[in-house]
């Protein structure tokens, strides 16, 4: 176990020195919103309404709250969208609130975005620029209200106000917990803090999504975040009984992570093994999949059905509201796939352990075992697989998502494999399949 994580010291080293994170570009809209009043400690702002007025040329979205708060509004492109950030919102918006939109507005979303904040996103359907954004203080039987407006403009004025300020720094900033861990200060400090630890293989539980990333959603409104959240918690509570493993969640409540931080989260743990948990769901039109799907990492996608979850899968800094995308070098790229070769193997035997683990006790995929370019899968020195639950699109499978008994099942299943494959690996160590 040691002798593989020593094998990739070097090839650790000089990748994170080759990479970097570089925001989209952004253009920030001041306002004078910083010094306004927020409710007393012990709760965060409640925001209970939101609506649009206007047409295509011009279009005004409005957000009820209970106080005013800082914010910041700024534009992006491809696609064209509006971002708002916000500290800690509690949303208690109608349900079907966003889904639609007007004039220059085509829907908006919302949610938690990093621990102490919050972001609305607004989609567009062209380029706008943004002409108001301010808080109102409650008067005349009204509330607290935060209004912005957005002008229509050609994509050559849209484009030049992009480049006219620097874009906010977005990167989340987690608490460094057993459960939840952060990404590292310094290589000194990941070092002192796995010092500390034992000598357990580590194992990232990943539940997809969180926060204004809602993921897929079931017809019925059940969200995919909180379903592969609660199977995450479950399994990792399984896990830790047996006290053979330190397992780290990349999330453990309603947290927006990108995907970048989730697999820096894996290598400055060390992780000998990182499994991203989901629910798919088909577009309407497309068919009635069913069962448990298993992906593993790969540059060509096994079948166009593969391909279409990782496009989808990768947006989801987008829907987040900024891309936060690593950027290797040339050199990097050479010593990512040399260290991955190692990597791809083991973690090909795992996603087979796990397939045959799961077939007792859930309802697998007609091809259970699928390749794609995830980009949560690419710490090259990692183990890494996506377990896709099922499809909340599929009737039966929904029931089975929910399902408290399916659940314990199925959690026993994966948590089997886990020990199998850590089995495996300590009587082969160092030999290849």
């Amino acid at each position: 176990m040691q002798g593989r994580a020593n094998h990739f010291v070097l090839f650790r080293a000089l990748v994170v020195c080759a990479a970097a994170f570089l925001c989209a570009p952004t253009v920030s809209f001041a306002t004078g919103a910083e010094q306004s009043a927020v409710p007393a400690p012990g709760g965060f702002p409640v925001a209970s309404e939101a609506r649009l007025a206007g047409d295509e040329t011009q279009t005004r979205f409005i957000v009820d709250l209970d106080a005013k708060v800082p914010m910041r509004a700024f534009t992006l492109a491809d696609p064209y969208r509006v971002v708002i950030d916000l500290p800690q919102i509690n949303f208690r918006l109608p349900a079907a609130v966003g889904g639609s939109g007007r004039g220059l507005i085509k829907a908006f979303r919302y949610g938690l975005v990093m621990p102490g904040g919050s972001r609305i996103v607004l989609e567009l359907t062209g380029p706008a620029k943004i002409s108001k954004a301010e808080m109102l203080d409650a008067a005349n039987g009204q509330p607290a209200r935060m209004v912005i407006e957005l002008d229509s403009v050609d994509r050559t004025a849209f484009t030049e106000q992009l480049g006219a300020e620097k874009g906010p720094d977005l990167r989340p900033t987690l608490g460094a917990s057993e459960t939840t861990a952060s990404v590292p200060r310094s290589a000194e400090t990941a070092k002192a803090d796995a010092a500390k630890d034992d000598l357990r293989p580590v194992v990232v539980l990943d539940p997809g999504h969180g926060g204004i990333d809602n993921g897929t959603q079931s017809a019925s409104g059940i969200a995919e975040k909180q379903l592969v959240l609660d199977f995450a918690l479950a399994l990792r509570d399984q896990m830790e009984k047996g006290g053979k493993y330190r397992v780290v969640l990349t999330r453990s409540d309603d947290t927006f992570i990108p995907l970048n931080d989730r697999v820096k989260i894996a290598r400055a743990q060390s992780a000998a093994l990182f499994v991203s948990i989901h629910a798919d769901a088909l577009p309407r039109g497309e068919g009635d999949a069913q069962g448990a799907t298993i992906y593993t990492l790969s540059d060509k996608a096994s079948d166009a059905e593969a391909q279409r979850l990782a496009d989808a899968e990768n947006k989801a800094d987008a829907i987040g509201g900024v891309n936060l995308t690593e950027e290797p070098t040339d050199v990097a790229d050479i010593l990512i796939d040399l260290a991955q070769r190692e990597t791809k193997t083991f973690s090909n035997r795992f996603a087979r352990t796990l397939m045959r683990e799961m077939k007792g006790t859930t309802r697998l995929h007609k091809n259970p075992l699928k390749s794609a370019g995830f980009r949560v899968l690419k710490a090259p020195d990692v183990p890494s697989v996506l377990l896709e639950l099922g499809y909340v699109s599929n009737k039966g499978d929904l029931q089975q998502l929910v399902s408290e008994q399916w659940r314990t099942k199925t959690v026993a299943a994966v948590a089997q494999a886990i020990d199998s494959f850590f089995a495996k690996r300590v009587v082969s160590a160092g030999r290849p399949d």
